[in-house]
């Protein structure tokens, strides 16, 4: 990963040397999200910690989720006072609303304002995808069909085919906090069926996924990529953490092998 002037992102000297390293993540969180923290803290080793700032956001609908980022730099600028390792904005849909190159444009607004390496959960969900070669994929998410469609056009747009996209209709970005991760089995389950796709992926950070993935995995046959899984393992592979996390699917697993991550742009 580079900076906007070129220079590569490197892990701090306290973050170099292995399954042990030590690490900050700060995470941008909706302010109406439940979920992305607590699945981040349960993946996290011990060694890494998290640290959040919020940005207003009530309603999964195109016009909120662009006003979301109008507080990116202030909040951005107040997690580098923590001294973090890395800044993740740690929301889908935030990060894929303009189509091709938005995330990226996400990442050059955070680190020009904190001086930190940063990703989006999209720019993740690009690079998990391309480690394990995936490139037709089933989506699934808690979107109206509305957003799902503009989901839809990011992926396509970065050269991912979607074979199939399934939402569950949902706007009430609290009411999806409140679901159990059955829906997204079931949702994953449905969509999958009769698809020769390389990968499911499961969209929406707020969307309690994360204990199904391995069950997905095991009945499916393929790889299942929760949005937050993506970046649980882009924020440990920026710190240099290297070491399995065992629990969250195949994704995970791929921070001990560091052949597979020196592929990763």
């Amino acid at each position: 990963m580079h900076l906007p002037d070129g220079h590569p992102v490197m892990p701090s000297d306290a973050t170099r040397g292995g399954a042990r390293a030590e690490g900050r993540i700060g995470l941008l969180v909706p302010s109406s999200n439940t979920t992305v923290e607590p699945e981040f803290q349960r993946a996290l080793p011990e060694s890494v910690t998290l640290h959040t700032a919020r940005l207003f956001l009530t309603d999964i609908t195109p016009e909120a989720i662009a006003r979301i980022v109008e507080d990116l730099e202030a909040q951005s600028r107040l997690l580098a006072t923590a001294d973090v390792d890395v800044i993740v904005l740690g929301a889908t849909a935030p990060s894929f609303l303009k189509g091709a190159g938005y995330d990226r444009e996400m990442i050059g607004r955070i680190v020009k304002a904190s001086g930190k390496p940063a990703t989006t959960t999209s720019t993740a969900l690009l690079r998990a995808l391309a480690l394990l070669g995936a490139k037709r994929i089933v989506l699934c998410s808690a979107y109206t069909d509305r957003v799902n469609a503009i989901a839809r056009g990011f992926l396509e747009a970065n050269g991912i085919e979607v074979l199939a996209a399934r939402g569950l209709g949902m706007a009430d970005n609290l009411a999806v906090g409140r679901l159990g991760p059955e829906s997204a089995y079931e949702l994953a389950r449905a969509a999958a069926a009769g698809t020769d796709a390389d990968a499911v992926v499961l969209a929406c950070t707020n969307w309690r996924s994360m204990a199904v993935i391995e069950k997905l995995e095991r009945e499916l046959g393929r790889p299942v990529l929760s949005t937050t899984q993506a970046s649980v393992w882009d924020a440990l592979r920026i710190v240099g953490y290297r070491g399995e996390i065992a629990g969250y699917g195949r994704l995970l697993a791929t921070l001990a092998v560091e052949s597979r991550l020196a592929a990763v742009a």
